[in-house]
């Protein structure tokens, strides 16, 4: 089994689950990888600040999935932001994941006290018409940076990747995601550690109808709000059922049930010294 893909703003595709691998080490991310792969996953998301970009790209070529049938992403932070830096960023990137593109890049976090994301986003564009990366995105960003990015550059990005769970569903961003033809993608997804949502009894009971776990309930509800979820886990049974739930469809009433457990926003992330 394989995720269906999402087409982005300029064309490319990316697959709607795909493996999380923060906060796995070089080696535990290499089998996860290969796992991941074995299982039908063909989306992995990495980034400098992770620490894994080596064991990520050991796995990728250790997996037996050509290179092109897999859509990487990896995140420049904060030690990349300003004009040209994310030049020489990518490349150390690209020489730890040993490879000559990634499918994604994105700006890790905002850091708007710095005013640097505009000047390091024009570099992305720069990175983007030199075939380094097939699209370029941001994590993190509030619609406000975004539509900063808007006034100021010429190339919208692809994706925005942001914590989103029912708890915390970020109606916001979404709205101005779509408004403007940005993929909103989900870290976390599952709520808390990637998995606080599995303990809710309202998803077990709805899980029961359709011979589900409420965290496969979980996925079905980002699958079908349209967004790009990336569950993290290590281990193959895990990362198999998170990717099985594509031969099912949730209710209008179910789906208004799980809407139901939202617990607000938290604040968007503005600090490079979290792990996401």
């Amino acid at each position: 089994m394989t995720a269906p893909l999402i087409e982005l703003n300029n064309g490319t595709h990316i697959p709607q689950i795909g493996l999380g691998t923060w906060p796995l080490n070089d080696d535990e991310v290499e089998q996860a990888v290969i796992a991941a792969a074995e299982a039908g996953y063909r989306h992995v998301d990495t980034a400098r600040k992770y620490g894994n970009e080596t064991g990520v790209g050991r796995g990728i070529r250790n997996s037996g999935v050509p290179r092109e049938q897999m859509f990487v992403t990896t995140k420049l932070d904060g030690e990349h932001q300003g004009s040209d830096r994310a030049l020489a960023g990518l490349d150390e990137s690209l020489g730890r994941l040993g490879l000559d593109y990634v499918d994604l890049l994105l700006i890790h976090w905002p850091l708007p006290a710095r005013g640097e994301f505009v000047s390091t986003w024009r570099t992305f564009e720069r990175l983007l018409a030199e075939g380094k990366t097939r699209a370029i995105g941001v994590s993190n960003f509030k619609p406000a940076h975004l539509e900063t990015l808007r006034a100021e550059t010429s190339i919208v990005p692809a994706v925005n990747q942001v914590q989103l769970s029912p708890q915390i569903p970020r109606l916001d961003h979404r709205d101005y995601d779509a408004a403007h033809g940005i993929v909103t993608e989900s870290w976390s997804p599952l709520g808390g550690s990637d998995g606080g949502l599995r303990s809710v009894p309202a998803l077990a009971q709805i899980g029961e109808q359709y011979g589900k776990t409420p965290g496969q309930i979980v996925l079905r509800w980002h699958v079908q709000n349209g967004l790009v979820a990336i569950p993290k886990s290590k281990n193959p049974a895990r990362m198999a059922e998170n990717l099985d739930v594509f031969d099912f469809e949730l209710s209008p009433a179910d789906l208004l049930a799980i809407d139901q457990l939202a617990i607000g926003a938290e604040p968007g992330v503005d600090s490079d010294s979290v792990g996401h």
